[in-house]
């Protein structure tokens, strides 16, 4: 590839020096296809440098003792601490850099106070590792492939061991400086406001950790379009800068020698630029910032060098900064965002002979982003705020020109008066936003559409944004209408979609007919504030088009099947729940009237295809010594002549009550094994009654109840079926239609370079 890029360029500029304008015309069509040939070289040779910084298998699970560095700043989470290990000395062959946790206890008993742990320290840890893993499931965030953006290249967590013990308070280094200082200023918000609502607001925007900010914040932020304005964005370095350029110009011009022999304008640009770049470590080094410092030095050097400047230039000589320096850049949804708008702006703002007033400009250049944007928007979030102009009509102005210098201001000068009026204003902001956020309409919802649709409409968005006079204007906004009217296919009448999602140990199922969506069981909550029904569910059914359920099935309470409930409750209307919970859980208690409980026997009609609940036989109840797991809903889907199986967490009690009462009802074409293939289930009486042709044992990765039990994945196998994991193969997809079941799963749909690497 490299030397066909060579070869390419040579013939290119060979073609553009010695020939006429078809030579030349040629010659730039080969200097093109160079670039794209040597840009795909250094980009796969970069991959491939990082690939190889990998942790052998043979050293997944096992306990290694590593010496290193905490680099970044350490995050606290529900069960202990979360932070980067970049590793000095190690006796086995780990990556360079790592994700570890530090839990304070599995178990209530187990629970103990963890040390203070700090960016820029060395310490001795003994840890278990696995390679880069994530849930793989259709529109749903690979997690491998932002590790492999952060060069992280292994995770794992640090083992209670006595010899784990911190050697050096810090370590001298600038990065290590760096992310210290940025830790000591996060603390300095949160011992100055630790009731504040937004203080992770002013966390994030002074030091760039967004993880500080709540998740509710983010939805509110994300339905009113202001989510840019939360993170370190190219207005906030622009602003920095040209505040310090200005400063340093005006006190230049204020020594005579200085000025003699500098000139002031220059001098104070490249002050802004160090500004800028002081700024942008700070604020931990995203791509909005560093494509803005990147502009920012071409346009200082330009001054220095005394030289004109296009903005198309500019932009275009960041942007192959960015790409130069992190290839793998263009898998962040910050880099098209970012990028795409400020392209935008210079679209807008370029050719205008007659001057124009600063509020036609304001809302010329705010319909451009909003506009814009929506073709990116709908395929990386599958959302676009309809009330984002009058959000940042209101937010822009507060968050640049008082929030953020205020925030920035304590960060220096750390007197709490600053502190209480940037939050304030917050407060203040919040009002108008939290109300607009809260409209049914506020934002546009629909499923992630296809690339070819996207790029059309991004055309379309382009001509219409053209200077008045250009022809067809109209045309341009009529070519974003399929984008907005685009459906996903359904199932047809009397077939089914039936979709095991991966959701590490645990379960969730999507049953899909022509006009109606189920969901079976919810997967684990991970933490207070993480769970899959977020993280998970919600995106898949975004990305799919599923607005409304018309049942949620929540197969009894155990954490790894209704830890999401509450989330799906909350985030999608819910027509309908049958579940085994108790009276007193919190997805019933949501439920409300809706719920009904779930008994053998139950059965209905969605567009020619049956359900029928096979299990439990009477409705559960809260009897001391009585098993969650024996009162598990069992439901039986039939469509297109197939039926599928799914089996909860039923084990062999459960399982003989099933071939006495529902023997002729078992046999199945599709099954979702009984408890992600425990030992306590799948006995060989009930796999003889089912006799599927597929199985799906729905697992996570080297999970601690190390299912699948061998001797159950055994007996399965002896049938001949054949078996899956969601571990191993993302979500498992089953089409029942005539002609016999189709299968697809989510890693073999959609393959990647760096999965299971």
């Amino acid at each position: 590839m490299a030397g066909l890029a060579l070869l390419a360029l040579l013939a290119g500029l060979g073609l553009r020096i010695g020939a006429g304008r078809a030579g030349r015309a040629a010659g730039v069509a080969m200097l093109l296809m160079a670039a794209v040939a040597g840009g795909w070289a250094y980009a796969a040779w970069r991959a491939e440098l990082r690939l190889a910084d990998a942790l052998p298998g043979e050293w997944e699970g096992r306990d290694v003792v590593l010496t290193g560095v905490v680099a970044g700043l350490p995050q606290d989470f529900e069960r202990g601490l979360r932070f980067t290990f970049e590793v000095e000395e190690s006796a086995a062959p780990v990556p360079r850099k790592l994700s570890l946790a530090w839990y304070k206890g599995f178990r209530d008993e187990e629970w103990h106070a963890l040390p203070p742990l700090h960016a820029g320290e060395r310490w001795q840890l003994t840890v278990r590792l696995k390679r880069p893993h994530g849930n793989v499931n259709p529109g749903g965030f690979d997690y491998e492939r932002w590790l492999l953006e952060q060069g992280v290249r292994a995770t794992g967590y640090v083992r209670p061991a006595p010899d784990n013990r911190r050697l050096d308070a810090f370590v001298p280094g600038l990065m290590n400086a760096v992310e210290r200082l940025r830790e000591g200023v996060r603390e300095r918000f949160r011992k100055a406001l630790p009731a504040g609502a937004y203080t992770g607001v002013l966390v994030a925007l002074v030091v760039g950790d967004q993880r500080s900010i709540p998740p509710e914040l983010w939805r509110v932020f994300a339905r009113t379009g202001i989510s840019h304005l939360v993170a370190i964005s190219g207005m906030h370095v622009t602003m920095i800068a040209a505040l310090f350029a200005a400063a340093v110009g005006g006190l230049w011009r204020r020594s005579p020698t200085l000025a003699l022999r500098w000139p002031a304008q220059q001098a104070g640009a490249v002050a802004g630029f160090a500004m800028a770049f002081a700024y942008c470590l700070l604020a931990g080094w995203g791509v909005p910032a560093q494509r803005t410092l990147y502009m920012l030095g071409c346009v200082a050097l330009a001054l220095v060098a005394r030289r004109e400047t296009a903005p198309a230039r500019v932009l275009a000589l960041a942007l192959a900064v960015v790409l130069v320096l992190d290839p793998w850049a263009v898998m962040a949804a910050g880099f098209w965002l970012s990028f795409g708008a400020v392209a935008l702006l210079f679209l807008v703002s370029s050719g205008r002979l007659a001057p124009e007033g600063r509020l036609w400009s304001a809302l010329r250049t705010q319909w451009a982003v909003t506009l814009g944007l929506v073709p990116a928007l709908l395929v990386l979030f599958q959302q676009f705020s309809l009330v984002s102009p009058l959000a940042n009509a209101i937010a822009i102005p507060l968050v640049s020109f008082v929030v953020t210098p205020l925030a920035i201001g304590f960060a220096i000068l750390p007197l709490q008066m600053l502190a209480d009026l940037a939050h304030g204003a917050l407060v203040l902001m919040m009002v108008p936003i939290q109300w607009l956020a809260g409209l049914p309409w506020a934002s546009w919802q629909q499923a992630a559409p296809p690339l070819w649709l996207a790029a059309l409409a991004s055309v379309g968005c382009v001509w219409a944004l053209l200077p008045r006079g250009t022809p067809a204007r109209g045309v341009g906004l009529a070519m974003v209408l399929p984008l907005l009217l685009w459906t996903p296919a359904r199932p047809a009448p009397g077939e089914a979609r039936v979709t095991v999602l991966d959701v590490g140990q645990g379960l969730a199922v999507h049953v899909q007919t022509a006009r109606h969506d189920l969901i079976y069981d919810t997967g684990p909550a991970f933490s207070a504030d993480a769970n899959s029904g977020e993280r998970i569910l919600l995106p898949y059914l975004r990305a799919g088009g599923v607005r409304r359920l018309d049942t949620l099935v929540v197969t009894h309470q155990d954490n790894d099947h209704s830890g999401g409930a509450e989330a799906v409750l909350t985030g999608i209307p819910v027509d309908e729940v049958r579940s085994s919970l108790s009276e007193n859980h919190p997805a019933r208690l949501i439920a409300g009237p809706r719920h009904q409980p779930c008994v053998a026997g139950q059965g209905w009609d969605w567009d020619g295809v049956r359900l029928t609940m096979l299990h439990p036989g009477r409705p559960a109840d809260d009897s001391p010594g009585s098993k969650t797991n024996e009162v598990a809903c069992v439901l039986r889907i039939e469509a297109g002549g197939l039926s599928a199986l799914l089996t909860s967490d039923i084990e062999a009690a459960s399982e003989r009550t099933l071939l006495q009462d529902q023997a002729g009802r078992l046999a199945s074409d599709v099954l979702v094994v009984p408890h992600h293939g425990s030992r306590s289930s799948s006995t060989a009486a009930f796999i003889e009654a089912t006799r599927p042709r597929w199985v799906v044992f729905p697992v996570g990765y080297l999970n601690r109840f190390r299912h699948p039990n061998a001797q159950v994945w055994a007996r399965w196998a002896a049938t001949g079926a054949a078996m899956w994991r969601t571990d191993v193969a993302g979500a498992v997809t089953v089409h029942l239609a005539p002609g016999g079941p189709r299968l697809e799963t989510a890693r073999e749909a959609a393959p990647r370079y760096w999965h299971g690497r």
